[in-house]
C-alpha cells in the first residue's frame, strides 16, 4: 500500500487540493489524519462485494473509533444520505456513539457539523447528510426510518437482538448498495454465529485483541483488563474469542443418560407434558415450547424420567389450543405398554392462563404452574441435581452413536448453553416439569425439608408431594 505521506505530498494531490474548497481541504486533512493513526484491524476492508463489516475485538481495541470515523466519512462523501447508529440503550447511543471520547462528535471536525440534537440523537452535516441514533432496546422504533447504511455497536449485548436486527434490515434500503459496520466484543449469540458463517459471502470479519491498541489505553485500564489474562472472561474480553456457551453452562451433556438406539421404550408409569407458552411485549410471536417426560423404573437404578418428545414452534394463540389437544392425544409406547399423557403442566401467566382455562373446560387433566419468586436461573439450579445424578434420559440417535436424536439436539444445546442462549423456552418447560416430578415424589432426590415448601408453586393446588399425582 502506498504510504499516506507520499499521497499527500504528490504534486497531483497538492494541485487538486489547491483548487478545492476550504471545507473539502479540512475534510481531507481529517481523513488523512485517521489513515496515519489507524491500526491494520481498523482499516476499511477492500472491495465492493461486502455489505456487512463485522468487527470482533477486545475491550479497548478501538472498535468505537473505527466505526465512528467510517460512518462519519461515508456520510460526508455522500451528500444528503441517511445513516443509522444503534447501540444497546439510549444512554449508550448518546454517551458512547455520539458524545464519547471516540464518538462522532469527537471525530468529526466541528465546522462540518450543521446541527446536533442530543435529545433526538440526530447529527446533521453541512452537506445535508443525517446520522440518526436509535436504541436497540426499543426494536419497534426501527420501523419506518430508512437508511443508506449504519453502525451497530456492541451487537452481542443487545437484549432484543433478533427483533432489532430484523427491523434494521428492513430499513437498509436506500442507494445502490447499503453498508453496515457491526462492532462488538463477541458473545456466542446466534446472530453473531450466523454472521460469521456468512464470511466471504456478504460479510467481512475482522478480529483484534486489546493488545492491538494497548499503547492508546490508560495505565489503570491496562492493569485492570490484563488482570483477566488466562481466564475464560479474558479470552472473551481481551482476545475477542467466542467462548462455547456450553463451557459455562450449569448442565453438561454428559449428565444426560442415553437410551440405546433401537431399544424399545420402557414401560412408562407416568407421562407429563410441560409447556412454556410464548409471551413477549417486544416480539409479535416468540416460540412456544413443549417437552414430554415419561417416568419409568430402570432395571438397575432408581425412578427416572425420559424425554420422549420435545418441540418449539412460533404460533399465535388460536393455533395453540388445537395443537396442545393434538399432542395430548398422542399415545407413547407399544403393545400392552402403550400409554397416554397423564398431565399437562402449563405456566400460569399471560397466554398460559387462557390456555389453562380452555383446557379445563375441555376436561383435560391440566395443572397450572407458578414459578413464584424464582427467576429462570434459580429454577434450573433447583432441578440441576436431578440431571447431574443421571436421572434424565434421552433417546440415542440411530445414525450417530453417543449422540441424542436430532429432535432432541435443540433442547440439549439450549439447556447446556443456558444462560448464554438466545431462547430459553425449552429450558423453562424442562425445569418446571422436573420440579413437579420431584415435588410429586416421582423423582425422590434430596427431599426438601417441610419448611422449604412453597404452596404458591402450583397455582391450582396445595402440596402434592407423596400423593397420587394422577389426581388433578
Amino acid at each position: 500500500m502506498t504510504d499516506i505521506a507520499e499521497i499527500v505530498a504528490a504534486p497531483e494531490t497538492q494541485k487538486y487540493l489547491a483548487l478545492a474548497s476550504p471545507e473539502y481541504r479540512l475534510a481531507w486533512a481529517w481523513r488523512m489524519s485517521w489513515f496515519k493513526t489507524q491500526h491494520k484491524h481498523q482499516t476499511l476492508p477492500p472491495g465492493e462485494w461486502w455489505s456487512i463489516w463485522l468487527m470482533l475485538a477486545g475491550r479497548g481495541a478501538g472498535k468505537t473509533r473505527t466505526a465512528a470515523e467510517q460512518i462519519a466519512w461515508w456520510a460526508y462523501e455522500n451528500p444528503g444520505t441517511r445513516w443509522l447508529v444503534a447501540a444497546p440503550t439510549s444512554a449508550d447511543v448518546r454517551a458512547t456513539c455520539f458524545e464519547g471520547d471516540s464518538g462522532l462528535i469527537t471525530v468529526i471536525p466541528k465546522s462540518l457539523v450543521a446541527d446536533y440534537n442530543k435529545t433526538a440523537h440526530e447529527l446533521r452535516l453541512t452537506n445535508g447528510s443525517l446520522i440518526k441514533g436509535i436504541p436497540a432496546s426499543e426494536p419497534e422504533r426501527f420501523r419506518g426510518p430508512q437508511f443508506h447504511g449504519g453502525w451497530c455497536d456492541e451487537l452481542a449485548a443487545w437484549d432484543y437482538i433478533d427483533e432489532a436486527w430484523a427491523q434494521i434490515q428492513f430499513g437498509m434500503r436506500l442507494g445502490k448498495r447499503t453498508r453496515m459496520i457491526c462492532t462488538t466484543t463477541p458473545r456466542p449469540k446466534d446472530l453473531i454465529i450466523e454472521l460469521m458463517g456468512r464470511e466471504g459471502d456478504d460479510v467481512v470479519v475482522t478480529t483484534a485483541s486489546t493488545y492491538a491498541n494497548l499503547g492508546n489505553l490508560s495505565d489503570n485500564f491496562r492493569k485492570q483488563i490484563l488482570a483477566y489474562e488466562g481466564t475464560k472472561l479474558g479470552r472473551q474480553e481481551i482476545y475477542a474469542e467466542i467462548i462455547d456457551p456450553e463451557e459455562g453452562g450449569i448442565v453438561k451433556r454428559d449428565m444426560f443418560k442415553l437410551w440405546p438406539a433401537g431399544q424399545p421404550f420402557p414401560k412408562f408409569e407416568y407421562i407429563l407434558q410441560s409447556y412454556d407458552v410464548a409471551t413477549s411485549e417486544k416480539a409479535q410471536n416468540d416460540p412456544t415450547a413443549c417437552i414430554t417426560f415419561g417416568v419409568f423404573k430402570p432395571q438397575d437404578g432408581p425412578m427416572s424420567a425420559m424425554i420422549i418428545d420435545c418441540w418449539q414452534e412460533r404460533m399465535m394463540y388460536p393455533d395453540l389450543r388445537p395443537k396442545v389437544i393434538e399432542e395430548y392425544e398422542t399415545v407413547f409406547g407399544e403393545g400392552k405398554d402403550r400409554k397416554r399423557v397423564d398431565l399437562l403442566l402449563i405456566e400460569d401467566k399471560s397466554a398460559g392462563i387462557s390456555l389453562i382455562q380452555d383446557l379445563q373446560r375441555a376436561h383435560l387433566p391440566v395443572r397450572a404452574y407458578n414459578p413464584g419468586r424464582a427467576d429462570k436461573l434459580q429454577r434450573l439450579n433447583i432441578v440441576s441435581n436431578v440431571i447431574a445424578r443421571g436421572r434424565v434420559w434421552i433417546p440415542e440417535s440411530d445414525n450417530r452413536k453417543g449422540y441424542v436424536k436430532d429432535w432432541a439436539e435443540g433442547f440439549v444445546s439450549q439447556i447446556c448453553s443456558f444462560p448464554e442462549t438466545t431462547h430459553d423456552d425449552l429450558v423453562d418447560a424442562c425445569t418446571q416439569a422436573l420440579r413437579y416430578l420431584r415435588d410429586a415424589g416421582w423423582l425422590d432426590i434430596d427431599p426438601l425439608p417441610d419448611d422449604t415448601w412453597d404452596e404458591d408453586d402450583y397455582a391450582d393446588t396445595g402440596r402434592v408431594r407423596k400423593v397420587n399425582p394422577y389426581a388433578v
